[in-house]
Protein backbone atom coordinates (compact mmCIF):
# COMPACT_ATOMS: atom_id res chain seq x y z
CA UNK A 1 0.00 0.00 0.00
CA UNK A 2 1.49 3.19 -0.95
CA UNK A 3 1.58 5.98 1.49
CA UNK A 4 2.21 9.83 0.63
CA UNK A 5 3.34 12.20 3.43
CA UNK A 6 1.47 15.86 3.80
CA UNK A 7 1.38 18.60 5.74
CA UNK A 8 -2.10 19.65 6.89
CA UNK A 9 -2.54 23.48 7.16
CA UNK A 10 -5.83 25.30 8.36
CA UNK A 11 -7.52 27.62 6.17
CA UNK A 12 -10.88 29.13 7.94
CA UNK A 13 -12.77 25.70 9.22
CA UNK A 14 -11.08 23.73 6.64
CA UNK A 15 -7.81 21.38 6.69
CA UNK A 16 -6.18 21.26 3.31
CA UNK A 17 -2.87 19.07 2.74
CA UNK A 18 -0.22 19.37 -0.15
CA UNK A 19 2.55 16.66 -0.52
CA UNK A 20 5.65 17.50 2.01
CA UNK A 21 7.83 16.55 -0.93
CA UNK A 22 6.23 20.06 -2.71
CA UNK A 23 7.41 21.83 0.47
CA UNK A 24 10.55 23.86 1.24
CA UNK A 25 9.74 25.52 4.48
CA UNK A 26 7.31 26.65 6.99
CA UNK A 27 7.62 30.25 7.89
CA UNK A 28 5.88 32.90 10.76
CA UNK A 29 4.72 35.73 8.64
CA UNK A 30 7.03 38.37 8.27
CA UNK A 31 7.01 41.71 5.99
CA UNK A 32 5.70 41.36 2.52
CA UNK A 33 6.54 44.33 0.18
CA UNK A 34 3.57 44.78 -2.08
CA UNK A 35 3.79 44.85 -5.53
CA UNK A 36 2.12 46.76 -8.30
CA UNK A 37 -0.48 45.36 -11.04
CA UNK A 38 -0.60 41.81 -9.72
CA UNK A 39 -4.21 40.24 -9.00
CA UNK A 40 -5.35 40.83 -5.46
CA UNK A 41 -4.19 37.26 -4.08
CA UNK A 42 -0.74 37.96 -4.69
CA UNK A 43 0.07 40.01 -1.47
CA UNK A 44 3.64 41.04 -2.43
CA UNK A 45 6.70 39.32 -2.36
CA UNK A 46 9.19 38.56 0.86
CA UNK A 47 13.06 38.41 1.24
CA UNK A 48 13.67 34.99 2.40
CA UNK A 49 17.22 34.17 2.98
CA UNK A 50 18.31 36.16 0.40
CA UNK A 51 15.57 34.82 -2.68
CA UNK A 52 12.74 37.12 -3.32
CA UNK A 53 9.62 34.74 -2.96
CA UNK A 54 6.01 35.46 -4.72
CA UNK A 55 3.83 35.50 -1.49
CA UNK A 56 -0.48 34.41 -2.31
CA UNK A 57 -2.86 34.56 -0.09
CA UNK A 58 -4.77 31.68 0.17
CA UNK A 59 -7.70 32.69 1.49
CA UNK A 60 -8.26 35.52 -1.06
CA UNK A 61 -7.35 33.06 -3.91
CA UNK A 62 -10.25 30.52 -2.61
CA UNK A 63 -12.53 33.47 -2.90
CA UNK A 64 -12.86 33.26 1.17
CA UNK A 65 -12.65 36.51 3.13
CA UNK A 66 -9.41 37.93 4.06
CA UNK A 67 -8.62 37.45 8.11
CA UNK A 68 -6.12 39.68 10.08
CA UNK A 69 -2.53 37.76 10.65
CA UNK A 70 -2.32 36.08 14.53
CA UNK A 71 0.65 34.03 15.57
CA UNK A 72 -0.92 31.41 14.04
CA UNK A 73 -0.47 32.40 10.85
CA UNK A 74 2.01 30.90 8.65
CA UNK A 75 4.09 30.81 4.86
CA UNK A 76 4.27 27.66 3.50
CA UNK A 77 7.23 27.61 1.08
CA UNK A 78 6.71 25.44 -1.70
CA UNK A 79 8.23 24.83 -4.72
CA UNK A 80 7.03 24.02 -8.27
CA UNK A 81 9.17 23.13 -11.39
CA UNK A 82 11.58 25.84 -10.93
CA UNK A 83 9.37 28.28 -8.76
CA UNK A 84 9.29 28.80 -5.12
CA UNK A 85 5.88 30.06 -3.67
CA UNK A 86 4.71 31.90 -0.10
CA UNK A 87 1.54 30.69 0.48
CA UNK A 88 -0.07 32.34 3.50
CA UNK A 89 -2.59 30.18 5.47
CA UNK A 90 -4.26 30.49 8.86
CA UNK A 91 -1.99 27.82 10.67
CA UNK A 92 -0.09 24.57 9.71
CA UNK A 93 -1.24 21.93 11.94
CA UNK A 94 -0.07 18.35 11.04
CA UNK A 95 2.35 16.32 9.21
CA UNK A 96 0.27 13.26 8.07
CA UNK A 97 0.96 9.81 6.36
CA UNK A 98 -2.16 9.10 4.48
CA UNK A 99 -2.61 5.91 2.41
CA UNK A 100 -3.29 6.50 -1.40
CA UNK A 101 -5.33 4.68 -1.33
CA UNK A 102 -7.98 6.81 1.15
CA UNK A 103 -7.98 9.69 -1.06
CA UNK A 104 -11.00 9.90 -2.53
CA UNK A 105 -11.90 12.63 -6.08
CA UNK A 106 -13.40 15.42 -4.91
CA UNK A 107 -17.02 15.77 -4.23
CA UNK A 108 -19.34 16.13 -7.12
CA UNK A 109 -21.39 18.97 -5.09
CA UNK A 110 -18.20 20.68 -4.80
CA UNK A 111 -18.06 24.59 -7.07
CA UNK A 112 -16.57 24.16 -10.08
CA UNK A 113 -13.76 27.44 -10.06
CA UNK A 114 -12.47 25.85 -6.89
CA UNK A 115 -13.08 22.18 -8.06
CA UNK A 116 -9.77 22.70 -10.17
CA UNK A 117 -7.63 23.15 -7.51
CA UNK A 118 -8.39 19.70 -5.66
CA UNK A 119 -7.04 16.29 -6.28
CA UNK A 120 -9.32 14.87 -3.67
CA UNK A 121 -10.45 14.57 -0.41
CA UNK A 122 -8.70 12.03 2.81
CA UNK A 123 -10.79 11.30 5.93
CA UNK A 124 -8.59 9.97 8.44
CA UNK A 125 -11.00 9.70 11.58
CA UNK A 126 -13.23 12.72 12.04
CA UNK A 127 -10.90 14.54 10.19
CA UNK A 128 -10.92 15.37 6.65
CA UNK A 129 -8.48 17.18 4.35
CA UNK A 130 -9.03 18.26 0.95
CA UNK A 131 -5.66 17.55 -0.90
CA UNK A 132 -4.52 20.43 -3.31
CA UNK A 133 -3.04 20.15 -6.72
CA UNK A 134 -0.78 22.79 -6.62
CA UNK A 135 0.17 22.87 -10.48
CA UNK A 136 -3.21 24.28 -10.40
CA UNK A 137 -3.64 26.78 -7.74
CA UNK A 138 -0.13 28.73 -8.78
CA UNK A 139 -1.20 28.01 -12.29
CA UNK A 140 -2.08 32.03 -12.98
CA UNK A 141 1.75 33.09 -11.11
CA UNK A 142 3.27 31.38 -14.50
CA UNK A 143 2.64 33.91 -17.12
Amino acid sequence: MAELKVIVFQLKDEEYAIPVQQVRSIEKIQHITRVPRVPKYVKGVINLRGVVTPIIDLRMRFGLEEAEFSDHTRVIIVALDDMEVGLIVDAANDVVDISTEAIEPPPEVVDTSTAEYINGVVKIGKRLFILLNLEKVLKTEKG
